[in-house]
């Protein structure tokens, strides 16, 4: 099974670039599930991994592997911030939602083959997506994917701010 997913780079010129890729789907460990991927959304966290400081009405149309790919200029400073990604392909797209189609010798992975999951852990805007089962939430049917592609850092991050605000005393 072959694989297309997004990668972003930071390249020495202080450009960043996202772009697609392919690569074979590697067999689950047995605790793992294949994951087609149906929906993920795009977090702040993915535009950071994105686009960066970049000038987002600056991005200009590139090309990688015979497909288009984004360009974004980051200023040097913020280029510098961002210098431990250099020349890393990171995957991009942290969480999203779709249905189980291989599994793991495991039988709780076994379990989900057919089930449609939230998943996080990044690497979601691609065709399909390894994942251990603990990172994965099955949905009650009649769940879409759309529904469930939300279904862990909005949850968190709304979590994180009320559990901020008991420790700072408000109500």
């Amino acid at each position: 099974m072959e694989n297309l997913m997004m990668r972003s780079c930071l390249h020495e010129n202080g450009t960043i670039e996202n772009a697609l890729v392919f690569e074979p789907v590697r067999d689950p460990a047995p605790n793992e599930v294949v994951i087609k991927v149906e929906a993920a959304p795009i977090n702040p966290s993915d535009l950071g991994l994105m686009v960066g400081w970049g000038d987002k009405q600056a991005a200009r149309q590139g090309e990688r592997n015979g497909y288009p790919s984004l360009l974004i200029d980051l200023p040097p400073a913020a280029a510098q911030a961002m210098s431990n990604r250099l020349g890393q392909w990171l995957e991009v797209g942290n969480e999203g939602s779709g249905t189980v189609v291989a599994a793991g010798s495991d039988p709780a992975a076994q379990a989900m083959i057919g089930k449609r999951v939230g998943v996080f852990g990044g690497g979601l805007f691609a065709k399909y997506r390894v994942a251990p089962i603990t990172a994965c939430l099955p949905v009650p049917e009649g769940t879409t994917a759309d529904q469930a592609a939300s279904c862990f850092v909005n949850p968190m991050t709304a979590l994180s701010m009320v559990e901020t605000m008991k420790m700072e005393g408000h109500t």
